[in-house]
């Protein structure tokens, strides 16, 4: 009687699992179907994937090509194609661009490694590509020698320009050194005083169109390596170089100057003088992306338009006016603000002819910001100019005027070298709320774990068993890192409103210096969910593990004692590891970061509170892959191991050291296997398929893998709990007093308590149909069940 007891236990909790698996399989099935019809009703995008060619990229409504590219889609060459002269043989060059030759210098010159002649590749008159004559440099120079030779430009001054053009040709090598030296000497060469020749004066625009081509790196360390003012020197000298052009101008692919001279009818009816730069198909200055108008009292904002600045003469006696345009800021190192994106931030400055003190002449400029907008936002701007007294941008004298049109306005009392400074901010894109299928399953486990606690606690006395410890600590790590899970995992940035529109995140009410032009907003509890995320499931893994090593040591050494202090071993190890691995990673990324306010992006994640992940080459950095991955993968595959040996030599075979022979049922083994693969964490090896590339199987892995670990608490509670007899019993006089209170079931005080059939068999005895099948719940069998008081005794022991 006692069997079939606790065979109508087992139906029921059969049938309610049975129940809750297939509510959680029909969520997965629910959530599969949605999102295949949400991706098919998805309306295609307005523009293909492959519209730009070439390496062209889509952005704000036209292809963004390369420079060896253009046209609508870049399919329009742009390149002087593979060529050879005399000896010397060059490889594919861009339009308006030196390209270097193959052949270098020997090893036992001065200029050893570095190419030996140059070529251009320009457009005629006629607009076609053509190659100019190569220009063959002297090994026996560089860059440092024709720094000493400064005294001579007046005499060598084309000379010296040349061999500086060719030296500096291939960016990618210029160290700090270089790029000191060769500002230097093309600094000089703009100097009024040194009389060099105009002709070398334009080769030494092309010198700093290449140079602006070096790494920002080795412009901040020769910036500060260098003590005087070669920078600043060279800036003031290029807005000098500017007036001196006529009303001609000079384009190089990294910075432009035009000149305009005003005529005696002019000067006393001219209002303004408007400098436009145009936006190209490609990050570079072109032939005609420039355009000057005299007589202008306004600013001519257009589509076409990247850049204006109006230089308002009215009011002042100026001849002549000059323009320079930079395309980015490498010269202008500022010590406040810090640059981390490759978004183009224009220098534009305007000089005109009368005496520096004279703040006459103000200037009103519009900058079209250009940056990636799929994943920025912009968020603030300045509008400064570069105070060479202090070397840095500064606001004084300049306001903003708003947003207008997709421009931002700026307005200023004098003229010298102005800029936007621009802030950004990252639009990530955070994950919706956790759906109902992880909710469920969380739920599910967080009941189970903390059932399975409450019992093991309370029941400890009566089980008497080692386990104990090591089973709670386990549920314990997983309980809190499911509550952590469910309520902390997102990012509470998330809920902050932000505008689509760039005009709503500028603040116009002040001028004020920005310090960066990537804004992070800062959320240290998001930093510590994701240290206790961390922390707490390293734990379990490790209490996994542990609880894996006792298991098979205490199969091992079955009726010996454990050893002395065992479970504070346990304990150490544990909760000790995963805290130090934890304290080693935060302390670590902090102390090479620190000093950088997004020093908390390089551990955790901005869209979830959890661990960053590195992207391409960089995932080799990455805190995921070092503090968890690998001590997962680790603890897994040891696990597996102790899973397989037990499961062969211990649960699937007759082993003489356990305390009976009798044969065991299937059903038993299997139930005792399923209860150390949960325990042991196997099934959280769907992980790893969840990294295929494949979506589709990706996909399925992923639902098997929620379905199986949202419910690893569920799994716990019932093949840990529900499965003994202590609780089976408990739940008995539970439903039987449940089954008295309401008057459903007479007990007699002298009659032994009831178990669950009674209840049982109340409810199905109305339904006739089924009352045949359950006859072991006949009132018979129960009254001759309960006349029998010791046999309940010894089953309920």
């Amino acid at each position: 009687m006692a069997s079939c007891r606790a065979c109508d236990l087992k139906v029921l909790v059969a049938t309610v699992c049975g129940l809750l698996t297939a509510v959680v399989l029909g969520l997965g099935i629910w959530r599969f179907v949605i999102r295949i019809q949400r991706e098919t009703l998805t309306p295609p995008s307005s523009i293909p994937v492959e519209f730009c060619r070439n390496g062209g990229t889509w952005e704000n409504g036209r292809c963004i090509c390369p420079e060896e590219w253009k046209g609508l889609r870049c399919t329009i060459t742009n390149f002087c194609e593979n060529s050879t002269y005399g000896s010397f043989t060059f490889n594919r060059i861009p339009v308006g661009r030196y390209g270097s030759s193959l052949q270098t210098c020997d090893e036992n010159t001065l200029n050893a490694g570095n190419p030996v002649a140059t070529r251009l590749c320009s457009l005629n008159i006629y607009g076609e590509i053509e190659l100019q004559n190569v220009t063959i440099g002297n090994c026996n120079e560089n860059l440092e020698t024709l720094e000493k030779q400064i005294v001579n430009i007046p005499t060598q001054s084309q000379n010296i320009s040349d061999e500086t053009r060719i030296l500096t040709s291939d960016a990618s090598k210029l160290t700090p050194e270089n790029i000191t030296s060769a500002t230097r000497v093309v600094g000089q060469i703009f100097n009024k005083s040194r009389n060099a020749l105009p002709e070398a004066k334009i080769v030494a625009v092309t010198t700093v169109s290449q140079l602006l081509d070096a790494s920002e790196d080795a412009f901040q360390r020769a910036a500060a390596t260098t003590n005087d003012d070669t920078f600043a020197t060279l800036i003031e000298q290029m807005e000098t170089y500017s007036l001196s052009l006529g009303n001609t101008s000079v384009v190089e692919p990294n910075i432009a100057i035009q000149s305009v001279n005003f005529s005696s009818e002019d000067s006393g009816g001219s209002t303004g003088v408007l400098f436009t730069v145009l936006k190209g198909a490609s990050g570079s200055l072109v032939s005609g992306s420039t355009l000057l108008n005299t007589n202008v009292d306004k600013l001519n904002l257009n589509e076409q338009a990247e850049l204006q600045i109006l230089l308002n003469t009215s009011k002042t006696n100026a001849k002549a006016c000059g323009f320079v345009v930079y395309q980015n800021n490498k010269l202008f190192q500022s010590k406040t603000f810090i640059t981390k994106s490759e978004f183009s931030q224009k220098i534009v400055s305007s000089k005109t002819d009368q005496n520096m003190e004279n703040q006459n002449a103000s200037v009103e400029m519009a900058f079209s910001p250009r940056y990636n907008q799929k994943e920025f936002q912009l968020h603030s701007y300045a509008c400064v100019y570069w105070n060479f007294s202090m070397k840095d941008w500064d606001t004084y004298g300049c306001h903003k005027e708003g947003f207008v049109d997709g421009f931002l306005r700026c307005r200023c009392n004098h003229t010298t070298n102005f800029a936007v400074l621009m802030s950004f901010k990252k639009d990530y894109k955070y994950p919706k709320s956790l759906d109902i299928l992880s909710n469920f399953g969380c739920a599910l486990s967080i009941t189970g774990l903390a059932l399975t606690i409450i019992f093991q606690v309370v029941t400890r006395k009566v089980r008497k068993t080692s386990v104990t410890w090591v089973l709670v600590s386990l549920c314990g790590s997983m309980l809190i890192f499911n509550l952590l899970f469910v309520f902390g995992i997102e990012n509470s940035n998330k809920n902050q409103q932000t505008s689509k529109s760039d005009t709503d995140n500028t603040d116009l009410s002040s001028n004020e210096m920005l310090r960066e032009d990537i804004i992070f907003i800062s959320n240290p509890k998001c930093t510590v969910i994701a240290a206790l995320l961390h922390y707490f499931l390293l734990a379990t893994f490790t209490w996994m593990g542990l609880s894996a090593a006792q298991l098979y040591f205490l199969l091992i050494r079955t009726m010996k004692p454990l050893p002395q202090h065992f479970i504070l071993f346990l304990s150490l190890i544990g909760w000790g590891v995963p805290a130090i691995v934890v304290a080693l990673t935060v302390g670590i990324i902090y102390s090479q970061n620190g000093n950088n306010l997004q020093w908390e992006l390089n551990y955790r994640q901005e869209e979830i509170c959890w661990l960053a992940v590195q992207e391409g080459n960089d995932f080799i950095k990455s805190p995921l892959l070092w503090s968890f991955i690998v001590p997962v993968t680790i603890i897994l595959i040891s696990n597996i191991v102790l899973f397989i040996v037990i499961a062969v030599k211990v649960l699937w075979r007759n082993n003489q050291n356990l305390t009976s022979t009798k044969k065991v049922s299937s059903l038993k083994k299997i139930l005792s296997t399923l209860s150390i693969a949960v325990v042991f964490g196997i099934t959280w090896i769907l992980a790893y398929l969840m990294l295929m590339n494949n979506d589709d199987i990706r996909i399925i892995f992923s639902y098997i893998f929620c379905l199986f670990n949202t419910t690893q608490g569920l799994q716990i509670f019932i093949l840990y709990t529900v499965r003994t007899k202590i609780f089976q019993n408990k739940a008995s006089t539970v439903l039987k007093s449940l089954s008295s209170s309401a008057g459903k079931v007479k007990v007699l005080p002298s009659m032994s308590p009831l178990r669950l059939r009674v209840r049982m068999y109340n409810v199905l005895r109305s339904f006739p149909a089924l009352y045949g099948r359950f006859r072991l719940l006949d009132p018979s069998v129960l009254t001759e069940e309960m006349t029998d008081p010791e046999s309940d005794q010894a089953d309920g022991q």
